[in-house]
Order: C-alpha cells, then structure tokens, then sequence
C-alpha cells in the first residue's frame, strides 16, 4: 500500500517527530501518553477536526510509540481507496503477522469518504480486529462518518489552534530558519493560516523562498500573499466609528484595486471589530486582546474604543459576519462589505 506524500518543504522538515512537538493538542497527547505507558491499548481510534491540526502527524507518532516500524506502518487515503474492493483488500490484509512490530497500525486519512458499501463490508473488521491491529481514522467532516463506526472507536476531537499558538509557531519555526518575524508579520501569517498549522507553514515557506531579508515585516508578508495593508482594515474601523462612509467605501475600492481576497478582508475587519466591541465595553479582555495583536495595532484599537461610544453595536457586528460568510458567494465579493458599512453607518 502506497505511503502519502506531503507537499511543501517547512512542513515536512518541522512536522512533530514526538509528543513535545505536538503542539496545541494537550488534552489528546496525554491521554494517549498514558494509554501505552499503561498498555491499555484501543483497537480503533478516530481522529477528527479541521484541516492541518496535527491529527496524521499524532497518528504517526502513535504508531511509532507502540513500536510499529515503517514496514507494519500503512497510511491510506479514503478519497483514493474508497471501494467496496479496495475495503475487502485491507479486511484481508490485516489477518497477516506484522513483519517485525507487535502491531501493525493502519491509518485512514479523510476516513469520511468512504463509500457506504464500504463501510459496511469494513464494520465487522473494524469492530474485532485481530490482537495485533490497530485502526487510526483521521476525519476533517465527522458528520459524515456513520454513527455506527464512531460507536466502535475512541474518538479525539483536535482543536483549531488559536492566533497566539499559530503567532508562536510562526516565530518559532522562522527562529530556526535563521530569520526574524517581526510581532505584526507573525500576526499576519497566524490570521492567514485561518487555524491551521500546515497553512501556516506554507505562508511562511512562500514568503522565505520570496526574499533574503533576515526580518520579515508585516507588508513583506502583505506583499508576498496579497493580504490587506493593515492601513486599510484601521480606514474601515475609523469609518464606522466615526461615522464616515466614504472613508470606508475608498477603503474597501484600494482594496479590491489591489486584488486583495476580499473573504481575507473581511474576517480582517471582523477579528479587529470583535476586539474593539469587547474594549469599548470594558468587559476586562485587555490582556487578551493584546495576546492576540500587535502592541501598536492594540493601542489603535483602545484608542478608537474610546471614541466609539453607540457607533459600534452588536448590530454592527451581525451585517459583517453576514459580509464575511457571503463574501465568498458574490461574483462581486466586495459588495458584501460596501451593504455592511452602508447599513451600518446609515443607522448610527
């Protein structure tokens, strides 16, 4: 059976090699820790959560802690291998001894697309393995996995990682490249990585390969990835708060001139909108915010905070998620944002 082939460099020279490198994922690693240090071993496991949170590479590291060496190691993808036949090959398969290990682990990524024939000719198999077989099933859409086949596995769920693990991970891994990210070009990247640790790492790659400069400043990051400046995000915010719709309209045109994805701007505007709602009522986030911004860019945001006393409502904050889930579905994607300033400005 054929082995899966990653793309993109960073992420196969940085990809968790052991449970210290796991990152943000805690509550999944001891419990499986204590499980093979105990020997309570389970026959099938199932892995689900958003694209590029760990759950191929916790997977890996598992098969490799109980001792399965690369020859009894089998990795499938469910998209390729998704047939009645391909499940009989594998239900035959595994009542051969592993060559050398104790167990011989299979792991189904993408498990989900399964056929239903599929998984029902795989149910008995998955439900009593032989003693020497261990299933791993990796998911991105669990609700599309049968009811019956979570029944018959212990399931993890793996947690998007927030921007301040993503920020961290973003330094860390240009750290050992030799290269700086600056605080705003961390953040930057942590956003456009959108909770996932091998998008993140495929921003950074592109941006590295792009330049020889050892800092990486925001617009670096700007340029190379075609995100907004973040000149343009404060333009919007300033808009509404200060009752300003032209303002925010100029903002949203250089935007769409600079062929800026407008699904990033949005979610740009929303984050540091969410931000500057929770600071304009002194709900006691602060240290979080600043966790989550760049020193400058969080002074901007209590600043304006204080001017925005009845400006900005949860209102406000309702037209721009509707902005940032429709800005995807328009064949004019900065429409979406051009109705939400003109609505919210219009009933200050």
């Amino acid at each position: 059976m054929k082995k899966k082939e990653e793309s993109g460099v960073l992420y196969r020279k940085y990809r968790p090699q052991g449970w210290k490198d796991v990152v943000g994922q805690d509550h999944i690693v001891s419990v499986l820790e204590n499980q093979i240090k105990l020997g309570n071993l389970a026959h099938a496991y199932l892995f689900s959560g958003s694209r590029g949170t760990g759950k191929t590479s916790v997977a890996r590291i598992f098969a490799r802690e109980v001792g399965t060496t690369p020859e009894d190691l089998y990795e499938l993808d469910a998209a390729s291998n998704r047939g009645i036949d391909d499940v009989r090959e594998i239900r035959e398969a595994v009542n051969t001894l592993p060559f050398v290990s104790k167990y011989k682990v299979y792991i189904f990524d993408e498990v989900h697309m399964l056929t239903r024939d599929a998984w029902n000719a795989f149910l008995k198999t998955l439900e009593e393995p032989p003693k020497h077989v261990i299933f791993i099933l990796a998911t991105t859409e669990l609700e599309k996995v049968p009811e019956t086949v979570i029944s018959r596995c212990q399931t993890f769920v793996f947690r998007k990682p927030n921007q301040k693990i993503l920020r961290e991970f973003g330094e860390g891994v240009a750290k050992k490249e030799g290269v700086k990210l600056l605080p705003e070009a961390a953040e930057l990247i942590a956003l456009l990585g959108d909770g996932s640790f091998r998008d993140s790492h495929g921003i950074l790659e592109k941006i590295l390969s792009s330049t020889n400069e050892k800092e990486i400043t925001r617009e670096e990051v700007e340029n190379v990835t075609g995100a907004p400046r973040a000149e343009l995000v404060r333009n919007v915010l300033e808009a509404i708060v200060k009752n300003n719709l032209e303002k925010g309209l100029n903002a949203v045109a250089l935007a769409r001139e600079g062929n800026v994805d407008m699904k990033v701007f949005s979610k740009m505007i929303l984050e540091r909108m969410r931000f500057l709602f929770l600071l304009r009522l002194k709900a006691g986030l602060e240290n979080h915010i600043l966790a989550e911004t760049s020193e400058d860019d969080f002074e901007f945001l209590k600043k304006l905070a204080g001017e925005a006393n009845g400006s900005l409502t949860s209102e406000t904050l309702v037209r721009f998620i509707e902005a940032f889930e429709n800005s995807g579905r328009s064949t004019l994607p900065e429409l979406s944002l051009e109705l939400a300033l003109t609505d919210s400005i219009k009933t200050v």
